[in-house]
């Protein structure tokens, strides 16, 4: 019975569901993950290069005031909040997830968010002049703020635009801009273009300029259908919209669908974050995200990058050219993005994800026995490189970029707000929490820290590989199904208990649309 019902699903939504790239839609995915995403990616990785310029700038203006040099202790205390200020607004801004996409919708949600970018672009391009390191500090809360939102409302919007069938390359998108960004600031960053001592501050306050181009390109593009539909009630504008981005006439397929799951939740209402986590419906959906996100950050992709200069220069790479091998490390990691978007349709998500926690584990395992006999024997160091270039392109290819897809799939509008915000949450405090760890296990437990990020991802690939379905060319109703019977008997009375109705209505629909042919 259930079987068919999915067949029926599945062949009607082959003759029309199944919708294919449009100039509207790559254009709403380019431009709304170059105005955000790619911001995150550029400044994560903006002050790196220019680091010793700028703290040169905070001890020459505290000396400038006060007349006696800065102390050790409090530059290395201003320097760490420069650094762990960016995550911190990260998690400030997942927790406005919530009420802005509810209240102001997707599209206006990142519309707003540039106002911070644009705000904390020009007191930081202007910092030097003003003679003020406070306001570099106060700006990287702001673009923290901006990055938290951006990283959670991109993939959402984009979701939720997509066709079923290009859902996860889209997806994708977004955390091939922040790999973009990344790299951008990387090359930009370099002592010979703007990481110096004149061109910082133009580095810190370019960031602004993709907000600006955002600003005045996003509005002339549609909003999320399914905002527009389930939340607002408009069918008129979902249509329009759903027919622009879809470049036909005939949509009635969709927007059949966004009514069923429309039906299937009224009785549930808005999720807050409380109430997600209460909602026995939703329980393995939320248990999914909190450990996909948290392995994500958790898995020491922050310390691989860290530990990247120094395993090169153990390697033998000079000093002078270890900024150049840093920028191609971050041209692999946007090259096996890149990969990601075209292979993750025809993989699925799960191949992604366990192939790319697999490589990191085994990755991580041996850069602890390649770290700690590079000593003794020569070509030990040339090892360990190899196994930072794996580990990126297998974090790559799965951890970094499907995590987002899998939270947008996995719940339903009503609740998919709350769960970005949850699942945020999670990836910023993971972040905030590795930043500050890292130092001290390093010092600790030197190349064995590794081993702790090998054992978060061998517990992660484990927990995807039993509880985490393939969602690729589903609807999110059938995703929804298929949780329910993960989430056992309670979801079927509560929540589900209306699968014969919708599916009831696909069957009519059917039945009308062969009677017609």
């Amino acid at each position: 019975m259930k079987l068919k019902g999915r067949g029926q699903e599945s062949s009607e939504g082959s003759e029309g569901a199944k919708g294919k790239m449009t100039l509207p839609l790559a254009l709403v995915a380019l431009i709304s993950a170059f105005g955000s995403s790619f911001q995150y990616g550029y400044n994560v990785s903006v002050i790196n290069s220019p680091a010793p310029y700028m703290q040169d700038f905070y001890n020459k203006t505290y000396l400038d005031r006060t007349g006696a040099p800065m102390d050790g202790s409090f530059q290395t205390l201003l320097w760490s909040l420069t650094v762990s200020m960016f995550p911190l607004g990260g998690l400030f801004g997942s927790l406005m997830v919530w009420p802005m996409v509810n209240n102001c919708g997707r599209k206006g949600t990142l519309l707003i968010n540039n106002l911070f970018s644009i705000a904390a672009a020009i007191l930081m391009g202007t910092s030097e002049l003003a003679k003020t390191f406070e306001v570099i500090i106060l700006s990287r809360v702001v673009m923290g703020i901006f990055a938290g939102l951006a990283s959670n409302v991109v993939p959402m919007f984009l979701g939720e635009m997509s066709p079923k069938n290009l859902r996860g390359a889209i997806g994708v998108v977004p955390q091939l801009f922040i790999t973009i960004g990344i790299l951008s600031a990387q090359i930009l960053g370099l002592n010979s273009i703007l990481g110096n001592a004149k061109g910082w501050p133009v580095l810190l306050g370019l960031t602004g300029i993709p907000s600006l181009i955002q600003l005045l390109t996003l509005p002339f593009f549609p909003e999320s259908p399914r905002y527009l539909l389930i939340q607002k009630g408009n069918e008129e504008q979902a249509r329009r919209a759903l027919q622009r981005l879809r470049g036909r006439e005939d949509v009635d397929d969709e927007i059949q669908e966004m009514y069923q799951e429309d039906r299937s939740e009224k009785e549930e209402g808005q999720f807050s974050v409380l109430s997600l986590f209460t909602f026995k419906g939703l329980r393995w959906q939320l248990i999914s995200i909190i450990v996909m996100m948290a392995g994500q950050q958790l898995s020491g992709v922050n310390g691989v990058f860290y530990y990247a200069d120094r395993i090169f220069e153990s390697a033998g790479v000079a000093s002078s050219s270890i900024q150049y091998v840093t920028v191609s490390i971050g041209a692999i990691n946007v090259v096996m993005t890149l990969l990601a978007v075209f292979i993750v349709e025809s993989l699925g998500r799960r191949i992604l994800l366990l192939a790319g926690f697999l490589l990191c584990s085994a990755s991580c395992a041996i850069l602890t026995l390649a770290l700690n006999l590079q000593n003794t024997v020569s070509w030990m160091s040339y090892l360990s490189i190899v196994c930072v270039i794996a580990y990126i392109i297998g974090h790559a290819i799965g951890p970094s970029p499907i995590p987002a897809v899998m939270i947008t799939e996995m719940f339903l509008q009503s609740s998919r707000p709350a769960a970005f915000m949850v699942g945020g949450s999670v990836h910023w405090l993971s972040n905030f929490t590795v930043g500050l760890v890292f130092l001290y296990m390093e010092a600790g437990l030197g190349p064995y820290s590794f081993l702790i990020f090998c054992a978060i991802c061998v517990a992660t690939m484990l927990y995807i590989f039993f509880v985490v379905p393939e969602t690729k060319n589903k609807t999110f109703m059938e995703i929804n199904r298929i949780m329910a019977k993960r989430n056992k008997v309670e979801i079927q009375e509560s929540k589900e208990l209306k699968d014969s109705y919708p599916l009831g209505k696909q069957e009519e629909k059917k039945a009308l649309s062969s009677s017609e042919m």
